[in-house]
């Protein structure tokens, strides 16, 4: 779903309909925002490296030694181990000088350089190039099953001179496939590189929709994958449901850590409850806690009731249960007899309401719906 100009897939506009062109940069996949372009900046301290974009969103820095005039979205042949490739460029001047110090990438000799601007013959090529990747995907595949290994292929890129393919698969355990590189380097006459990648990194290679209804943070702009644990889900008082905290990579969503930490810091003013709360009335146990509105629901064992109670009135209770002393109710000290009803839960009541009014006009209808019976008189007329 991208322009003619970027490397996010085919050359066909589903959103923006801008035929040709990024302007609106919502169709680029790892797209970046250079907050720093209206800034003047000293020609002559211009930083030399600028970051270039390949398919699937992969990036790598290349340094300008001829002083190329670069824009953002340029298509640029640069200089690849055994040949050339075409990459579009995705960022440069001072941010990323801060993105190799932030991925501890040292500015030396190993940084390869971009040979010129993309010709209009040199894209041709690589299209062409790129017509052979979706074919190869599938009889590699093929080739893989006849094979039996226990291995995912994904996805499959060329470089743009025809003469390396680079084939991205996930597997479970260590993949023996010596065998699978002779046959496909006999079969398509090119240099072959596997590279395993994760879950995550192949979900973010493919893309697709999440069910918050947006496009996947791994395939639009998150590219440093943190671990996830089940207790992200705990502190957030999530449904422990392994179908909904699952993203389609399989693995938990990354996005559970994204409000973890305003959780966490929530959490801080909540008590921890060991046991129930003892009361005149009863033990009260725990059903559940509104962490944001410092709320936390308690119901006794003979009741259907919750109660909503304030955190610091729980830790009073607490004390006065660490000293021994039993509380009259779970709302006042001084009023034994107070009814605790009127905390019962108000939507509980709005439905019994609801229900029983829909009830009452579901018998109306019908009764409007029988017809009433005529009676003969058995009288002629004159």
């Amino acid at each position: 779903m991208g322009c003619s100009t970027c490397s996010s897939g085919e050359a066909k506009v589903a959103g923006c309909n801008n035929n040709g062109g990024c302007l609106t940069g919502g169709c680029n996949k790892m797209n970046v925002f250079d907050w720093l372009s209206n800034m003047d900046l000293p020609v002559v301290d211009r930083y030399n490296i600028v970051e270039v974009r390949f398919k699937g969103g992969r990036k790598d820095f290349f340094r300008n030694f001829d002083g190329h005039n670069l824009t953002t979205g340029d298509a640029v042949v640069v200089d690849v181990p055994n040949g050339h490739h075409i990459g579009y460029v995705s960022l440069q001047g001072e941010l990323v000088r801060l993105q190799m110090q932030k991925k501890k990438i040292r500015d030396d000799d190993e940084i390869r350089k971009i040979y010129r601007i993309a010709h209009h013959k040199d894209l041709e090529k690589h299209g062409e190039v790129k017509k052979r990747e979706m074919p190869t995907l599938y009889r590699t595949r093929q080739i893989i099953q006849d094979l039996k290994l226990e291995m995912k292929l994904s996805d499959v890129e060329f470089q743009a001179d025809n003469s390396k393919a680079t084939f991205y698969y996930s597997a479970d355990e260590r993949v023996d496939f010596r065998e699978l590189i002779k046959i496909l380097a006999a079969e398509f006459k090119i240099r072959v590189e596997m590279r395993q990648i994760s879950l995550r990194q192949e979900a973010g290679r493919l893309g697709g929709i999440g069910s918050c209804g947006r496009e996947l943070c791994c395939s639009t702009w998150l590219s440093d994958f943190k671990s996830v644990s089940t207790s992200a889900a705990r502190y957030q008082n999530l449904s422990l449901n392994p179908s909904k905290l699952s993203g389609q990579c399989g693995r938990l969503k990354c996005c559970l850590n994204y409000e973890l930490e305003t959780y966490m810091e929530a959490l801080e003013d909540i008590p921890t409850l060991s046991k129930s709360l003892r009361t005149e009335k009863g033990e009260a146990k725990l059903q559940k806690t509104d962490i944001f509105r410092k709320m936390m629901w308690f119901g006794y064992d003979d009741e259907n009731a919750w109660f909503p109670i304030p955190v610091d009135r729980v830790k009073e209770v607490m004390e006065l249960n660490e000293k021994g002393e039993k509380p009259a109710s779970l709302l006042e000290d001084d009023i034994p007899g107070k009814d605790e009803f009127s905390a019962l839960n108000s939507d509980l009541e709005r439905m019994d309401k609801k229900f029983n009014q829909k009830s009452r006009k579901r018998k109306k209808r019908r009764n409007k719906r029988r017809k009433p019976r005529t009676q003969n008189s058995g009288k002629s007329n004159p």
